[in-house]
């Protein structure tokens, strides 16, 4: 567990540093993200970020953010997948970006719901304590749902068509509380890092804002990768422990 932990932060340096270009891209979206908040004075104190928090326009590029966060997932896991090829990885590769390009849809259609859609329990007619409890079991759900297709997710990232969402179900069966440690492994401390940066720019002297933001947006770029790499090492132990390869060719 503890060298899997270590992966993942090792294997996304290493990917940041082959693969600049590629790494950025979710900063840059952040960072724009952050040029939005400033110019709605976000960071002019917590006043200004309460009133600029609902701001449509920073919304909108809140969903841009949350789509850019999704690219690793094709590059990054296949850096992972083939041994740290930085050449391979970044490969427009058929089947492969095609059945990723179906993944990324509908993770993007969940992601928009999320931030723009109608709540499912209004949908669903629920009101006060019993959509509350709704909700969280849908949240609880969701995760579950996530963890057992993530061998799923990683496979056809690299073009494996013969892992669909039920064989993974089979091979993260068994795996599932492993998997959830390393999400939070690969996730927390940058995510807690991001909030910090982002508040501290919110209460510090204007001066510092802008440093600040920009240390963030790196930091949400190497979030990015760690969210990739923490699942697809994930999905690696446990394909490799039922004897299956998440890569094309025999499995």
């Amino acid at each position: 567990m503890k060298t899997d932990i270590a992966d993942i932060y090792r294997s996304a340096w290493a990917f940041a540093l082959a693969c600049p270009i590629l790494f950025l891209i979710p900063a840059l979206v952040e960072f724009a993200q952050h040029v939005v908040e400033w110019q709605g004075g976000m960071y002019d104190g917590i006043a200004g970020a309460k009133a600029a928090e609902a701001d449509p326009l920073r919304l909108q590029f809140g969903f841009a953010k949350t789509l850019a966060l999704l690219l690793p997932s094709y590059w990054f896991s296949r850096y992972i997948l083939f041994g740290r090829d930085a050449a391979r990885a970044s490969r427009i590769e058929w089947p492969a970006i095609g059945l990723w390009l179906t993944l990324f849809a509908l993770h993007g259609l969940e992601q928009w719901w999320t931030l723009f859609g109608p709540a499912l329990t209004g949908l669903m007619g629920l009101a006060g304590t019993a959509a509350q409890w709704t909700g969280y079991t849908l949240i609880l759900l969701g995760v579950v749902i996530g963890v057992y297709f993530t061998a799923w997710n990683v496979a056809w990232s690299a073009g494996n068509t013969r892992i669909g969402p039920i064989r993974s179900i089979g091979i993260m069966r068994g795996h599932f509380w492993r998997t959830i440690t390393l999400m939070i492994a690969g996730v927390l401390p940058l995510m807690m890092a991001h909030y910090a940066l982002s508040f501290g720019a919110i209460f510090a002297p204007a001066l510092l804002d802008w440093p600040l933001l920009v240390i963030d947006a790196l930091v949400v770029g190497m979030l990015a990768l760690t969210i990739a790499s923490s699942s697809t090492i994930a999905a690696r132990h446990a394909a490799a422990t039922k004897g299956v390869s998440l890569t094309p060719g025999p499995s």
